[in-house]
């Protein structure tokens, strides 16, 4: 049962220049300031059709709470064809973005696998399965799109409330639901009819804005019902039945009737013809055959599953009123109004076309009660638009409403009308979703979308509206993520310009280059992924970030900048080899890792690390594992060729307490003659005008030279 749309807030209004001030288009900003704010405006162009306003609170204007900005920028969309305004609601628009994605992507994925299985049985591409598909993803689709809520019911109904206060429907809602009726919904093509009654019926207030419709006429008598004391004597209640009688809202029309006076207690007794003739008429409603599988809850009529069974139940009913309408009560019935009324209601039950001509607003309505009375049988597209033509002849309309564009381009056949529909009134979200619809069993339809074409660039309709959606997605910054899954979808330019838009994403930003990977590794792009990292490591490491940087540069494998890094870190340590600098860079040292083939020959830091950290652990003349370890580290850190030269004498600077042990000497004869030919060794070096001197005291030198003396001769001692 169509309802009763609640009343919106108090908002502020534009009201743009028309060339027809008599019909002027009314655009509601929601600025969010409280009232009064006697506003100045300023206007310019935004994106596409939008215009950017910017509401400034007058100086003078009081501040009640003390915390409303001085003004907003409001986005206003216009368009002559109201395109879909309850998307633009930003929130709602994320919603119903990010809640089609599954439904898209797991369409896409069940394509792609009968895609490949139907190539390897050498069979047709789909099966009778890929209408269950397509039809499973309608129904996701339409359940995002929202659902019909009504207020919450009181415990005691109110007999004169004919609607019901329901949120505003959706006029993209509405057209999805048209789309699945015709397109995907197979197996109901038997109830088409049928489904157009229910779709009316919760939709007819879409209408009502800008043609008039048997709901508004409903809305508009049940303001005035309230103040009617005998409603059989007003021409508008009979108005009002005859209307929802004729578009099949028959649980409304029985609850009509029965507001008629002669069901007054006191009024049984003198008025019980005129009583009986009413309840007549209304059982004869709630009796109406219907061909349909079933009726939702509170709504009236008989279902018939059978066309046959449908038929005969049809021409028993019929017969019926017939006889209702010939009975000889009528000459009993005192009350004229009522007598012709109930007439005029089992004329339209009959299907008497200038009845139902006048007791509906608009073709649409018109055509529904055709389906109703005269012509319950209607099926095939080509003779249910010639019903459509026949009832717009009957039912002009100046300019019609994009529904009423949308179902006359379904009902011809026609797939470029119906796409052209589609992207003028609902937007790119509604033809990138919609395809798929559009395609399901039809040939021709699935030629015209995916067949390549010049103009586009060697592409197709198809690919072209998703690449569209999918720059819509991704100029925004929080829907850009879900934008990969429709270019994915887009055999000819998908790909790259799916690189072209994760190059253009903040890679500094680690939320974002982490979302990135993910994206890079759903759908292989490794090299993407790559100097994603690359580019994130580099940035890190110019702004001082320096173990981000490596971390990065390290996922990126990227050998290069990771070697020249190691040298830079190799070559500082190397300059200044004091405790203090080389804890500095003990971290980096570590996160850079001591495989030479990455690190850039940081093995020996490695091991000078762990050396250092047995040094620190030797005890001053205790002799235990500790002194023994670090004297055997200190002799395969100067055996080693990894180990620069310029780090042979800090080495042995370092392990004068070693050198110096006062209990026994820790190296033997062998090892301490290695150490002084490494010493000499570096004498002849120093020579040399390109030897770089590390940060140690002048006596270093001749320090070691003493020490390895005493010990060789204590070890020659020993031995």
């Amino acid at each position: 049962m169509p309802g009763l749309l609640t009343a919106s807030g108090d908002t502020s209004t534009i009201v743009p220049y028309s060339p027809e001030p008599s019909t002027p288009t009314v655009y509601t900003l929601h600025h969010g300031f409280n009232p009064p704010i006697t506003p100045r405006l300023s206007i310019s162009w935004s994106r596409g059709n939008s215009l950017r306003v910017t509401v400034f609170r007058s100086p003078d204007a009081t501040n009640s709470n003390g915390d409303e900005s001085g003004g907003r920028v409001v986005d206003l969309k216009l368009s002559g064809e109201d395109v879909d305004s309850e998307i633009n609601d930003t929130a709602r628009w994320r919603r119903i973005a990010y809640g089609s994605v599954s439904p898209f992507a797991h369409l896409q994925n069940k394509k792609n696998a009968m895609a490949a299985l139907s190539e390897l049985r050498h069979s047709a591409p789909y099966d009778g399965e890929w209408s269950k598909y397509v039809l499973e993803y309608s129904k996701e689709i339409n359940s995002l799109l929202g659902s019909k809520k009504s207020s919450p019911t009181s415990l005691i109904e109110d007999p004169k409330t004919v609607l019901k206060n329901v949120e505003e429907p959706s006029s993209l809602k509405a057209a999805w639901e048209l789309l699945e009726i015709f397109y995907a919904d197979k197996q109901s093509h038997p109830w088409i009819p049928e489904q157009l009654v229910d779709w009316l019926s919760d939709y007819d207030t879409l209408f009502s804005g800008q043609v008039p419709s048997v709901h508004l006429r409903l809305v508009e008598f049940q303001a005035e019902l309230i103040n009617i004391q005998a409603v059989e004597n007003e021409p508008r209640y009979w108005q009002a039945i005859s209307s929802a009688l004729a578009v099949g809202w028959l649980d409304i029309v029985v609850k009509l009737l029965r507001l008629h006076g002669s069901y007054q207690l006191n009024q049984l007794g003198t008025r019980e013809t005129e009583n009986g003739l009413v309840e007549a008429v209304a059982v004869l409603v709630s009796k109406m055959p219907r061909m349909r599988a079933d009726l939702p809850s509170g709504k009236l009529g008989e279902c018939y599953f059978n066309k046959s069974d449908f038929m005969r139940a049809w021409e028993k009913w019929r017969a019926q009123i017939t006889k209702l309408d010939c009975s000889a009560f009528w000459l009993q019935c005192g009350h004229n109004q009522t007598k012709e009324n109930l007439k005029n209601l089992l004329q339209i039950l009959l299907g008497n076309t200038s009845n139902l001509s006048s007791a509906t607003c608009h073709w649409v309505e018109l055509y529904i009660a055709h389906f109703l009375y005269i012509r319950p049988f209607t099926s095939g597209l080509e003779s249910m638009y010639v019903l459509a033509q026949k009832c717009i002849q009957l039912k002009p309309t100046s300019s019609p409403h994009k529904l009423m564009r949308l179902m006359l381009g379904i009902l011809q056949e026609n797939t470029e009308v119906v796409l052209a529909e589609c992207s003028r009134s609902f937007g790119p979200w509604m033809i990138a979703h919609a395809t798929e619809l559009l395609t399901a069993g039809s040939v021709e339809a699935e030629i015209l979308l995916k067949e390549e074409r010049d103009n586009l660039g060697g592409i197709s309709i198809e690919e072209s509206h998703r690449l569209v959606y999918a720059q819509v997605l991704s100029s925004h910054a929080l829907t850009w993520q879900i934008a990969p899954i429709y270019l994915i979808s887009c055999v000819k330019h998908g790909v790259g310009l799916l690189e072209i838009l994760l190059y253009k994403q903040p890679a500094y930003h680690s939320q974002v280059l982490l979302k990135n990977i993910e994206i890079c590794r759903m759908y292989d792009l490794d090299n993407v992924s790559s100097n994603a990292m690359k580019i994130a490591g580099v940035h890190h490491w110019k702004h001082g970030r320096k173990g981000a940087g490596v971390f990065w540069l390290q996922q990126a494998r990227d050998e290069i900048r990771l070697n020249r890094i190691a040298q830079k870190l190799f070559d500082f340590v190397g300059k200044s080899i004091s405790d203090e600098s080389f804890e500095q860079w003990e971290g980096l040292i570590e996160l850079l890792g001591s495989e030479s083939r990455t690190a850039g020959g940081l093995e020996f830091l490695h091991k000078y690390r762990d050396f250092k950290k047995s040094l620190q652990q030797v005890q001053d003349g205790v002799f235990n594992d500790a002194a023994r370890k670090a004297g055997e580290a200190l002799i395969l850190l100067m055996k080693n060729p990894s180990t620069p030269q310029r780090f042979w004498l800090p080495l042995l600077y370092d392990s004068l307490k070693l050198l110096n042990w006062q209990e026994r000497p820790l190296l033997n004869v062998s090892q301490t003659n290695l150490l002084l030919n490494k010493l000499q060794e570096l004498s002849v070096a120093r020579l040399r005008p390109d030897f770089v001197e590390v940060g140690l005291p002048p006596q270093a030198l001749s320090s070691v030279r003493v020490a390895l003396a005493t010990n060789l001769g204590r070890a020659i001692l020993e031995e």
